[in-house]
């Protein structure tokens, strides 16, 4: 009912608001199929999980593309709304607590409506219910996965093993190319500005063999013209005659050469694990690992990763708005250079370390309370401890410091301002 709410046409809901509610009305009917598809099949692999969750992943980049590409856009909070809360639909790829998946982007939606200015939606009743009305699409889709989806996406126990659907026929290729152009016209019947044929270049030849008496032909200049004997004439003003410019080579002009777009990578390469440069990726999973084995993330980005077993380290490099969950780590997570990404610990974790990063989110489990977390040229991060009742406190990561000496060392403590 609500999203029937959200795409009814109105003087209010117009372009290109529209256009996103219909992308999300496509995201929930493509995540329906998959309910019912896991209903009557059994659990398929990862493989072919990744290949059924391709259709809601290929939403899922609409929709965030769909908002960078209306910036200027008046109703640019809803559509960041939409955007930073529909990667939610990734919960089917979560295990064992999709809920957190869920309400981790449900709190991410609710940042556009209190950055400032946004009061202004308050303002009208209009906005006011639309928001009430979104909101709640997440609100009821966390109680479905409480109640149906606890511990993960619930599959049939019978029944043939899920498949993903037929791949689309291949596109047509290019056209054929069209007929050679018609060969040049060489047998001197252009225009004047070419060449006249023979009778031109014989006059030509005969002009120059005529050696000393070639100068036969020019005007003779009087004395009182010269200005060389007549310095009146210099100081007269005149137009001056500038002979052919030089010769000059245009310089090409210099452009960036586009970016090379890599293959998206996921393989064992001796001990390592290389995710490297996935798009929209909804559902990655490694679950055949080891303990001597690390993982290396790197330019993923809208991408949801989950690693079960216990390995050795994780590496987030470069990544952005990559959600992460894994059980077990005995050396350290390392966040570098990366922007709004959610990692989750399901295990323990000694110790996570945040660098040149700007947003990040660390869901803590009960048994990795005790981690340490470094940070250093970092902002907008949160810690998120669990509580008894399963809910999670935020905590932000001081970020401003203060910077004394004592008479004999400094004293360095966190600011008001940053907590």
């Amino acid at each position: 009912m609500c999203m029937i709410q959200l795409t009814k046409p109105g003087p209010f809901l117009i372009s290109p608001r529209l256009s996103q509610a219909d992308m999300m009305k496509q995201a929930f009917s493509c995540q329906r199929q998959l309910l019912v598809t896991s209903s009557c099949s059994q659990k398929p692999s990862d493989a072919s999980l990744t290949a059924l969750l391709a259709p809601v992943s290929k939403v899922i980049q609409q929709v965030q593309t769909f908002r960078e590409q209306n910036r200027s856009s008046p109703l640019f909070n809803h559509l960041s709304a939409v955007s930073e809360s529909v990667p939610a639909l990734g919960w089917v790829a979560m295990a064992p607590k999709p809920g957190v998946c869920c309400l981790s982007f449900f709190s991410d939606c609710q940042v556009p409506y209190v950055a400032p200015h946004s009061h202004i939606w308050i303002l009208d009743q209009k906005h006011v219910d639309w928001v009430k009305a979104y909101l709640s699409i997440w609100t009821e889709l966390q109680n479905y996965i409480k109640q149906h989806h606890t511990t993960g996406l619930t599959w049939s126990k019978s029944g043939p093993v899920a498949l993903a659907s037929a791949a689309p026929p291949p596109r047509a290729g290019p056209p054929p190319p069209g007929p050679p152009p018609p060969p040049m016209d060489f047998s001197g019947s252009s225009g004047g500005s070419g060449d006249q044929g023979p009778d031109t270049r014989n006059a030509l030849f005969a002009s120059l063999n005529k050696g000393a008496d070639v100068t036969k032909g020019l005007k003779h200049v009087p004395k009182d013209q010269m200005t060389h004997k007549n310095p009146n004439l210099r100081t007269q003003t005149g137009p001056v005659r500038t002979g052919p410019k030089p010769f000059t080579t245009s310089k090409p002009a210099v452009t960036a050469a586009p970016s090379r777009k890599l293959p998206p990578v996921l393989e064992l390469d001796g001990k390592k694990w290389k995710v490297e440069n996935q798009e929209g990726a909804q559902g990655l999973v490694i679950s055949d690992t080891e303990l001597k084995q690390v993982v290396y993330a790197f330019k993923c980005n809208n991408s949801t990763l989950q690693i079960k077993g216990k390995i050795n380290s994780i590496t987030l490099d470069n990544c952005k708005k990559l959600g992460l969950v894994f059980d077990d780590v005995v050396g350290i997570i390392e966040v570098i250079n990366c922007r709004d990404v959610k990692v989750q610990v399901l295990g323990k974790v000694p110790t996570i370390s945040i660098n040149k990063t700007d947003g990040c989110h660390v869901y803590l489990s009960k048994d990795s309370l005790e981690c340490e977390i470094v940070s250093a040229k970092s902002s907008e991060m949160n810690v998120l401890v669990p509580g008894k009742d399963g809910d999670y406190t935020e905590i932000p990561v001081p970020e401003q410091f203060k910077t004394v000496w004592d008479g004999k060392k400094l004293v360095t403590t966190c600011t008001e301002i940053a907590g």
